[in-house]
């Protein structure tokens, strides 16, 4: 698979789909899953757009390295990536930290930015204590002791009911990520904050939120539409990774704003 190599020396995956001519589309993952996040949207999306799709620093297999992270780093790493691409702009895509790596090039790199999807994200997700606290008990324990509670968290109960098998799969993603990794991003989250910048954002800008996400609850995303002048809001029946569990829906609202 392709790479990308950053100012930093970090090798970050990525696929590339879709026209050559088209429309640009950058797409964000989120904490503890890959690029096959973005499974479900990849078909509809490479018919009408060039699609990049990247594993974000610590996941997947793009690098690791160790030591924290920072949601500017983050946002430099997507930079990078357009550079290597030859994408001067790109409409931007992100599901909770992906979202917030979105956020933070809407505040700042507006040139690069056309249109903007933060997706189940915030522009602080968690806190500093609730951060620490994860970080802690995965240094001590593993990703294994929070898989569980991560699934019950990203899915509804009646989507984990009917879809095991996709349940399964994600899971193994989040096992599969490197504990380095995982820290690092946990790191970018526990100090970013976008607050007091958020209203700075002019890109044209959909908010998508799921009225069951325990992570980044909906007043969350009600709160980004309101502070981004002529934002959309859209609320699925959705947990913390909407785009899986309301796949059609989201596809659609999507692509919808996109064509706008």
């Amino acid at each position: 698979m392709p790479v990308h190599i950053t100012d930093d020396g970090c090798r970050l995956a990525y696929a590339l789909a879709g026209p050559d001519e088209a429309p640009e589309v950058v797409l964000s993952n989120s904490l503890g899953t890959d690029r096959g996040l973005w499974d479900p949207q990849i078909d509809a999306l490479s018919r009408r757009y060039r699609v990049l799709r990247y594993d974000t620093r610590g996941h997947g297999a793009s690098d690791a390295p160790p030591g924290e992270y920072t949601l500017a780093r983050l946002g430099r790493d997507v930079l990078s990536l357009m550079d290597g691409a030859g994408m001067a702009r790109a409409h931007v895509v992100g599901v909770s930290i992906g979202g917030l790596t979105a956020l933070w090039l809407g505040v700042h790199a507006p040139g690069r930015v056309q249109r903007l999807v933060l997706a189940n994200t915030a522009a602080r997700i968690g806190s500093v204590s609730s951060w620490t606290d994860r970080m802690g008990l995965v240094q001590a324990e593993g990703l294994e002791a929070l898989a569980d509670v991560t699934m019950e968290r990203w899915f509804t109960a009646s989507f984990r009911a009917a879809q095991p098998a996709t349940v399964a799969r994600i899971r193994a993603t989040l096992l599969g990520t490197p504990l380095a990794g995982y820290l690092g991003c946990c790191a970018a989250l526990r100090d970013a904050d976008l607050r007091a910048e958020t209203g700075t954002v002019r890109a044209p800008t959909l908010v998508i939120t799921g009225t069951h996400d325990q992570a980044t609850p909906a007043a969350d995303g009600a709160w980004l539409a309101g502070a981004i002048a002529g934002a959309e809001l859209v609320e699925l029946d959705a947990a913390h990774l909407s785009n899986i569990e309301r796949s059609e829906a989201f596809t659609h609202a999507v692509l919808t704003f996109l064509a706008a």
